[in-house]
């Protein structure tokens, strides 16, 4: 998309959106559409528009309530392109009126960016392609270019997002990530390093390693790290990436179909990798996403096998489909030993417990001091990216003691599967400060109004912009 600042005049043929606050709706019928419209039509109301057509116009009224969200707002504004596109030529003028702030501008134009976005990626017949539409944006914003120079970085890297979790497994496979990471390395200012197997094995990657052997496709343990002269504070990120999981031997009995999604938490920490460096927010960022196939074959490993790890924990594995926490576990440990962040964040979709708990409404946040706990929790909150606390409770470690090993990668019950995993990475963390841990599994690939299949969400990319930029 090519985007224009204030250009005042509509020429024949665009569309013209106008967002509509239902409170505001007398004024911009008066001075925008210059026409009344009965309220029984059209009243500005959440998720309702209203479509006026002429020989040499068309406007899209937008109607977004009486107080939307950010998150109201996108949606909204992605339907444009997601749901009407057959009304979309070569041109689109978005008509902000002044009750609209830089938030609100700024979800609107991400949005509209978002619903370009399309699975169709191997279709013989191509989806429209709105890469050359030019968007014209009024608004009396005194700083709309920047707004419209964030947007867009801000939708590039929830694309990224999206398409790393909808990409098939054949394509999207640890090498993937690995190159997709050397090529932001090239672009902004990351360096990236990644370890094959025959390193991850020299500097101790053991349970990363045990989950990968039953792969034909070679793991990969992908290192960023994102540096600025006037850094606030040290984040480290770490994100699980299992391209592929059946499970293992415990094989999946169902829903395997999905389980390309299994790199979720990898696709949120790298896309918001990207976003953090394109913004060159004064952070420094460290993130690691420990990336596998877990597949079958002679090599696989076993249930009741006893595996190292990088902390020098032994581990019995109960269960091979238990088999993020794993590689997480060698991620969270070679990130405090090697990086010792003043933060630590890891993203996982890990267990179908949380999804028990909070559907698909949210994701379970464990963490283990409060005010970093808040601190994530409003900035999900302001996002539509929601989290909610799970106690990390002592008491709860108990259920993962091995008689044999110093540690058990699965208790084996139907309770607390949420918990006691997250009690099994606290194990990892070093006594690690500030760390918390957010099970991702019901938000970060789902059923969407946008897609006529589960698809990816980039749930986790804006919740950590917020986070950041609430601590600058």
């Amino acid at each position: 998309m090519k985007f224009q600042i204030n250009q005042n005049q509509t020429e024949n043929n665009s569309l013209i959106v106008i967002p509509v606050l239902e409170d505001y709706l007398a004024p911009i019928l008066e001075f925008k559409v210059k026409r009344q419209i009965k309220t029984s039509i059209f009243a500005g109301k959440k998720d309702s528009t209203f479509i006026i057509d002429s020989d040499d116009q068309t406007i899209l009224l937008i109607g977004l309530g009486t107080n939307p969200s950010t998150s109201d707002i996108n949606k909204s504004f992605r339907r444009i392109l997601s749901k009407n596109k057959e009304l979309v030529q070569d041109k689109i003028k978005i008509d902000f009126s002044e009750e609209f702030t830089q938030e609100m501008v700024e979800a609107a134009l991400v949005g509209l960016q978002l619903g370009a976005y399309s699975l169709a990626f191997f279709k013989k017949e191509q989806p429209k392609d709105f890469e050359a539409l030019i968007v014209s944006v009024n608004s009396s914003l005194p700083e709309l270019k920047n707004i419209i120079d964030r947007a867009s970085k801000i939708a590039k890297a929830k694309i990224e997002g999206f398409k790393m979790v909808d990409l098939p497994p054949n394509v999207l496979t640890p090498e993937y990530l690995a190159n997709w990471a050397e090529e932001k390395a090239k672009s902004l200012k990351i360096k990236t390093t990644v370890f094959d197997e025959e390193k991850a094995e020299k500097e101790g990657l053991k349970a990363f390693l045990a989950v990968g052997r039953g792969s034909a496709k070679p793991s990969k343990f992908i290192i960023l790290e994102y540096r600025h002269a006037d850094a606030k504070f040290h984040l480290g990120l770490v994100g699980k990436g299992v391209t592929f999981d059946t499970g293992g031997l415990n094989i999946k009995t169902a829903g395997m179909v999905h389980m390309k999604s299994d790199m979720g938490g990898a696709a949120a920490v790298l896309a918001a990798t990207q976003l953090i460096a394109d913004l060159e927010l004064p952070i420094n960022l460290t993130t690691i996403v420990p990336s596998v196939e877990n597949a079958v074959d002679k090599d696989a490993y076993l249930p009741s096998e006893v595996i190292g790890s990088h902390a020098g924990l032994s581990i019995e594995v109960i269960d091979t489909d238990a088999e993020g926490r794993l590689i997480l576990a060698d991620g969270l440990s070679y990130m405090v030993k090697n990086y010792a962040p003043d933060q630590l964040i890891d993203f996982a979709t890990l267990t179908g417990s949380s999804v028990g708990t909070f559907g698909y409404e949210c994701g379970a946040l464990f963490a283990n001091e409060d005010t970093f706990s808040k601190a994530i929790q409003e900035a999900g909150l302001a996002t539509g990216e929601k989290v909610w606390p799970l106690p990390l409770w002592e008491a709860y470690r108990s259920e993962m003691d091995s008689e044999i090993a110093d540690i058990k990668n699965y208790h084996g019950k139907p309770i607390a599967g949420a918990i006691t995993a997250a009690k099994f990475l606290e194990a990892f963390t070093h006594e690690h400060p500030k760390w918390a841990h957010m099970d991702i599994a019901g938000v970060a690939f789902g059923d969407t109004e946008f897609s006529k299949t589960k698809s990816g969400t980039a749930f986790g990319v804006g919740l950590l912009l917020k986070f950041i930029e609430n601590q600058l």
